[in-house]
């Protein structure tokens, strides 16, 4: 009798020893909501903004930088954008954006709201453009790109709309 107690009670800890070691590699459920809740958390973080041009609206979304979050704790703002070099609208800023931890520049593509910090201007892309130093990503237009097809000056107002 005392063989067969052994024996079955040296099982269960085999058994045991190798739950314990399975657990500390297989993440619980637990875990695994908490992961989602963060990713869920991130996705949620969304800056969108309008764009209002004598009527007519854009839209954008807006990347998570400290560079926007300091446009958006100036919105709402008026500013005049006029043609930049056949590519761009910009407008200048009443002042300067933070650039902290900002990349060292990008490439500017269609629909890109960017940050110029040399000038302290917005510019917004209607054509795609070169890497541009000090060039800081701020979003991208999500409708209404097509409102940017004039020339001249026009005003625009910038307004948030949505933000988590």
């Amino acid at each position: 009798m005392t063989k067969t107690f052994d024996h079955i009670f040296s099982r269960w800890a085999f058994t045991a020893l190798l739950t314990l070691v399975a657990c500390a590699f297989v993440p619980t459920a637990h875990a695994d909501v908490r992961l989602k809740e963060a990713a869920v958390s991130k996705i949620q973080k969304v800056s969108k903004i309008q764009i209002e041009l004598d009527g007519a609206v854009i839209t954008a979304t807006l990347d998570d930088n400290p560079t926007v979050r300091d446009f958006i704790a100036r919105l709402p703002l008026t500013v005049e954008l006029k043609d930049y070099a056949s590519t761009e609208k910009v407008g200048f800023l009443p002042d300067k954006l933070t650039t902290q931890n900002a990349p060292p520049g990008s490439t500017p593509v269609v629909g890109d709201i960017s940050y110029y910090a040399p000038w302290g201007n917005l510019a917004i892309f209607y054509k795609d453009f070169a890497y541009s130093q000090h060039l800081v990503r701020l979003g991208r237009i999500s409708s209404g790109i097509e409102h940017l097809n004039y020339s001249g000056e026009k005003h625009a107002t910038i307004s948030l709309i949505h933000s988590n």
